[in-house]
């Protein structure tokens, strides 16, 4: 369930995995590559919370990225 604060929306790690169709090893293996220029947005308890347009850049990244696998 996406989380709102200060009037945005965001979602957590595992909702944007299965957004995105993508496994957390992979998510975490691209973000800590750092090449997608996601900004790191964390909750209270430390836990990252992405944007909707993070999200769509991380879907379009694996769809992207299954494409070249499928050439």
């Amino acid at each position: 369930m996406p989380v709102k604060l200060n009037n945005k929306t965001y979602f957590r790690t595992s909702e944007v995995c299965q957004i995105a169709r993508i496994s957390r090893s992979t998510l975490l293996r691209w973000l800590k590559e750092d090449s997608l220029d996601i900004p790191d947005y964390r909750d209270r308890r430390s836990w990252r919370l992405f944007t909707e347009k993070d999200v769509r850049t991380l879907v379009s990244e694996a769809n992207r990225t299954c494409e070249a696998q499928n050439r």
